[in-house]
């Protein structure tokens, strides 16, 4: 594999030893296929962050550990590398750890390796279960939640939007758009371990009141016929979490049968379509790019570099309709 960085980038950004990447580079025996895949990925994200690899300065390196699905972890990916150019005075570099369908444990052992490597900072989207908060603790850097938050971690701040009145603002556009007339609502969500996921649910119950029953639905990571078929009586959808089937395979579960509103979360490519198609409603959308600004920020400010306090700002919601909806797709 062609490429042109030297042997230290290529390990800095694997967090393995230059021996490892120099075996792997060489087809040597004695590599796991897993660790020639982080080899070949880290050259992958050298080649995304090239700009950040040849400029001069002191550089830092952010682990970046997120457990979601892929379509989500990718624009985490997009939006972090769009921000790295512009983070100065330091130069900022990203190692990602995105893992898809994963468990608690094979979070916890990432972030093992994070504590073993050279970091200067963590971003980190996981669940709130005692390991990963455990071994979130046993990594000594700076560390910032995004997302989903993990209080009772040793995190500087928090990155991105307030959860409990997203859920709040779903509840709202909910009952605007059915007003009196009756009709069950369809709540999508995980499994409960992410705690950005219990405050939204925490705040739609809390605005929606009594008046309309609630048929909760698990989506599943693995499973894109999660969704199962939906009551009669259901005519509102808020999906907080798709999982393998994404909102298509909500949308697809009614089986052709009307509903009047249906609210989403995150402006991905497969919500924008589905916004142009008018299957949904509203997407309650917040800038990747702002939270992991912040992020950055944050992280550059506890290693000294930038000056000021660390604050936690919750990004802004914004309601997106078809109506104010991307020209393009991202």
């Amino acid at each position: 594999m062609k490429h042109p960085y030297r042997i230290r980038e290529i390990a800095a950004q694997a967090g393995l030893s230059e021996a490892t990447v120099d075996r792997v580079l060489h087809d040597r025996p004695g590599v796991r296929p897993s660790t020639a895949r982080e080899v070949h990925q880290a050259i992958a994200d050298l080649d995304r962050q090239r700009t950040q690899v040849r400029l001069a300065g002191r550089t830092f390196m952010v682990d970046v550990v997120v457990q979601a699905p892929a379509r989500f972890s990718a624009t985490i990916r997009a939006a972090l590398e769009a921000e790295l150019p512009g983070r100065r005075p330091a130069l900022l570099r990203a190692r990602f750890h995105l893992l898809d369908g994963a468990s608690p444990r094979d979070t916890v052992a990432v972030l093992g390796r994070v504590a073993r490597s050279a970091s200067h900072g963590l971003i980190l989207k996981a669940p709130d279960v005692p390991d990963i908060v455990a071994a979130a603790r046993r990594v000594p850097v700076p560390l910032v939640t995004l997302v989903t938050d993990l209080p009772t971690a040793p995190r500087i701040a928090y990155a991105g939007l307030d959860n409990r009145a997203a859920g709040a603002t779903a509840a709202y556009l909910i009952q605007q758009w059915l007003g009196d007339r009756p009709g069950d609502v369809l709540v999508v969500r995980g499994r409960g371990e992410f705690r950005g996921e219990s405050e939204r649910a925490a705040g739609f119950r809390a605005e929606l009141g009594a008046g309309r029953r609630l048929h909760e639905v698990i989506d599943a990571p693995d499973r894109p016929d999660a969704i199962g078929p939906v009551p009669a009586a259901v005519r509102a959808v808020y999906s907080m979490y798709a999982g393998a089937g994404g909102n298509r395979a909500v949308v697809a579960a009614f089986e052709g049968r009307r509903y009047d509103v249906f609210v989403a979360h995150d402006l991905d490519a497969e919500n924008v379509a589905l916004l142009r198609e008018r299957k949904i409603s509203a997407v309650l959308h917040h800038d990747l790019r702002v939270d992991l600004r912040r992020a950055c920020h944050a992280i550059l400010q506890a290693n000294g570099v930038l000056p000021g306090p660390v604050r936690t700002n919750p990004s802004a919601i914004q309601v997106i309709t078809p109506h104010n909806a991307p020209p393009v797709e991202f």
